[in-house]
């Protein structure tokens, strides 16, 4: 792997910053397409570009992918050639609102279901 192109690992917001200028090739991929790419990366050459940390604190373990320490960085840009794995949320209202009491009189409420699907991106222009 060229070390000035590491794989990015992106979200919504952090996606729409790096298409910014240029041509793309986007797929949808499963979970398991996305562990095995991950594989294939030695954690030094991956860049966690998420504006979103629930991905990393919650959703990357129910995921199966593990939490590595990759290196944050703001993406700005992405190179012609470089590719990025994009973790793409969705909320959805939800349909039925259950209320959690808590034993401090506090109570929660459910209000949305987040779903996240997975694309592989590489720009090529």
């Amino acid at each position: 792997m060229n070390s000035d192109k590491p794989l990015l690992l992106l979200d919504n917001s952090a996606t729409m910053t790096v298409m910014g200028e240029g041509e793309f090739q986007c797929r949808r991929m499963t979970f398991e397409e996305t562990r095995a790419v991950l594989d294939t990366f030695s954690e030094e050459d991956v860049r966690l570009c998420f504006t979103n940390a629930a991905i990393v604190n919650n959703i990357f373990g129910y995921l199966g992918i593990e939490n590595k320490k990759y290196k944050h960085k703001d993406a700005h840009h992405i190179a012609v050639g470089q590719e990025a794995l994009i973790f793409k949320l969705y909320n959805a209202p939800s349909a039925t609102q259950p209320i959690i009491d808590f034993d401090n009189g506090w109570e929660a409420k459910k209000i949305q279901n987040v779903y996240v699907y997975m694309q592989y991106m590489i720009r090529v222009k």
